[in-house]
């Protein structure tokens, strides 16, 4: 057997170099690159490696450990699961931070691979610096916080490990049913040792992701429940883009006149202005969608793992419990809980089997027209709220200062009335008029989605943004929008955004990002800033966590500790985003009117690099049309607004599918 005497980080690296998946009619490497920030632990070895590597696999420096594998997922999310990167850290914090974003990739089923320092396997340098110690258990290290977040988990002992580890990581990544993050962990001795590894194990593999067949009894099954429907709904979930599905929904739905509603991981399935397209469904959905999903007698869930989101914890189909629910998923575990009945295949190999069976079957007319009565009310409301004036809200703004970067200028520019004879404000327009409303999220998307062209391509994340995005974003193109709503992860926005621009150079990416998630994280600025990946991110300042707020306030609760004026501070100090990123050289304007962010919009568009826009937004004018939502309202207490909340949840409660 021929061999090659390798480090295990050099084996590593070597394997990851030479997976390649074919794209259409292109191969392309696997692993587009490796997202690292080196400490002990990594550097010296896998570091060293990385750096010998070169473009075989290229090495991306981020500013924090979460962030770059927050990046990570959403390359995978934006390449549809077809093209990974890899994240590394050093030993102890490094590791930990990449938690987080193993719990976002693992919710999303994302695949993404983590490759972290350890501590010695030898133990004897023990203990070193960073590791924590189980007095009972010498054998567990901060990395074993990894366990529950990822599909799967290996620590490296002894250098042949690799040759078993990375094949089984790399399959788990891969498999569309069980897709999720993988997690190695590297101890430093072990990454050193040498060994002769066969050299068979590094020739260039070409890998393919499989696509199972339904089961022909299921299909059966399946295909009755649907030929016997009078109100049939699809609802269309991630599984859609993972299965690159989207032209076979479309002619799944035309050839069988079903309409389609749409959850958070599944938006943009189809256009926007598709005649069968009814919305977004759930908790964050829109009355047309619910409306549907209330009304059907048959759905068809394809690709979705339907989160209480999606299904308003379990509310908003059918209204009784005789409603039968389809689950064409790849994943068994999704394909039959709430006792669905399972059609277990890929999402596109299903349809379209499944569209065969159903032969000629049309649904109703009168099913289709309700469809679009239902749906031109929904736009007509979004066209009404997203408008570039609002005379809703008697909430003002007021100020004679507004700071804006020129575009592609690294320095802010001040403008001050007392030193503007002409008394104007970047926007042209005068101070005096700025007692007109605060912009509204759904004002502010409003702007992107009348811009917005079939390649521009749309992030968010928690906070208010997912809802109002949901039901604000009218796709021109398929495949056009990124909300992390699996994980619900609060800054995301901009690392998210970095990763998505990585994949898909040639898009527009807009970041759509609050106040509270900039301040979580927002050092990916920088990065996008030096790696040269432009994004335009617009920051809504609407006071702190105001839609966390809302759901205090409406659950019987008051002001406390959301709102930065709600919160023990000694006076709210306002923040000024636009400095901030300026600061990390983004081009950056500060506007005060839907008007104003319009214009910067367009500037940022012809800008070549990254461009931040902030403005005021409404702390509490949201979108509504959204369902049930089951949280926790307590069963005792002395507000009387706290129990009436409760009995509100209670009596909705009644309306829940309950089964396994």
């Amino acid at each position: 057997m021929e061999t090659i005497r390798l480090t295990t980080a050099g084996a590593i690296v070597r394997y990851l170099a030479a997976q390649r998946i074919q794209i259409n009619s292109e191969t392309v490497p696997l692993f587009a690159g490796v997202f690292a920030i080196f400490g002990h632990g990594n550097v010296t070895c896998l570091g060293h490696e990385l750096e010998q590597a070169g473009e075989a696999l290229p090495t991306w420096r981020g500013q924090n450990e979460q962030g770059m594998a927050l990046a990570a997922v959403a390359y995978a999310k934006a390449n549809r699961r077809q093209r990974i990167m890899a994240a590394t850290s050093s030993v102890g914090p490094g590791a930990t931070n990449m938690v987080t974003a193993a719990a976002v990739a693992m919710a999303n089923r994302m695949p993404l691979l983590l490759l972290a320092g350890d501590t010695f396997n030898s133990r004897i340098p023990d203990p070193v610096l960073q590791q924590v110690e189980h007095f009972g258990n010498p054998t567990i290290t901060v990395n074993d916080a990894f366990r529950p977040v990822v599909r799967y988990w290996d620590r490296i002992t002894a250098p042949e490990q690799v040759v078993y580890s990375l094949p089984n990581a790399v399959a788990t990544m891969l498999d569309p049913a069980d897709c999720g993050p993988a997690f190695v962990g590297l101890p430093q001795d072990t990454q050193a040792k040498a060994y002769d590894f066969p050299t068979r194990f590094f020739a260039e593999t070409t890998h393919a992701i499989r696509r199972p067949r339904p089961d022909t009894a299921e299909l059966d099954r399946a295909a009755a429940a649907l030929a016997g429907a009078k109100r049939p709904l699809i609802v269309a979930g991630g599984g859609v883009h993972w299965s690159l599905a989207e032209d076979d929904l479309r002619a799944f739905v035309e050839a069988h006149n079903i309409p389609v509603v749409e959850t958070v991981a599944g938006r943009t399935s189809l256009v926007a202005g598709h005649p069968l397209n009814c919305g977004p469904i759930g908790v964050t959905g829109c009355t047309s969608a619910n409306a549907m999903a209330t009304a059907s007698d048959v759905v068809l869930a394809v690709g979705t793992r339907l989160g209480d989101f999606v299904t308003g914890s379990w509310t908003v189909f059918g209204g009784s419990e005789a409603t039968q629910i389809v689950g064409l998923n790849v994943a068994r575990f999704d394909a039959t809980k709430h006792s669905l009945m399972p059609l277990v295949a890929d999402a596109r190999e299903g349809l379209r089997e499944l569209s065969a069976a159903l032969g000629s079957y049309r649904s109703p007319v009168r099913w289709s027209d309700q469809a679009a009565s239902e749906t031109a009310r929904y736009h007509a409301y979004i066209d009404t709220i997203a408008a570039s004036t609002n005379t809703a809200s008697t909430n003002t703004v007021s100020t004679n200062t507004v700071s804006a970067t020129v575009a592609n200028k690294n320095t802010s520019a001040i403008y001050d009335t007392s030193e503007n004879p002409e008394g104007l404000n970047p926007e042209g327009l005068n101070p005096e008029a700025l007692g007109e409303d605060i912009p509204t999220y759904a004002q502010v998307i409003g702007v992107v989605d009348r811009a917005a062209d079939e390649s521009t391509y749309v992030l968010t994340a928690a906070g208010g943004f997912p809802g109002e995005l949901v039901n604000g974003w009218r796709a021109k193109s398929v495949h056009s929008f990124d909300c992390e709503y699996g994980y619900s992860c609060m800054g995301y926005e901009i690392a998210g955004g970095w990763g998505a621009k990585m994949a898909l150079p040639n898009n527009e990416v807009v970041a759509l990002v609050g106040d509270g998630s900039y301040l979580m994280m927002n050092s990916d600025l920088y990065s996008s800033v030096l790696t040269g990946h432009k994004l335009i991110v617009i920051v809504c300042d609407n006071g702190g966590y105001a839609v966390i707020n809302r759901l205090q306030l409406a659950q019987g609760g008051v002001p406390f500790n959301n709102l930065l004026a709600d919160s023990r501070v000694q006076q709210v100090t306002p923040v000024d985003f636009a400095a901030h990123a300026a600061s990390m050289g983004c081009a950056t304007e500060t506007v005060t009117s839907i008007a104003g962010l319009e214009a910067a919009f367009n500037r940022a568009r012809a800008s070549n690099r990254t461009y931040v826009i902030t403005l005021k937004t409404h702390a509490d004018r949201w979108t509504t049309g959204g369902s049930f939502w089951e949280v926790g309202v307590p069963e005792v207490s002395n507000s009387a607004a706290v129990q009436a909340a409760r009995a509100n949840m209670d009596a909705a409660k009644n309306a829940q599918r309950v089964g396994w």
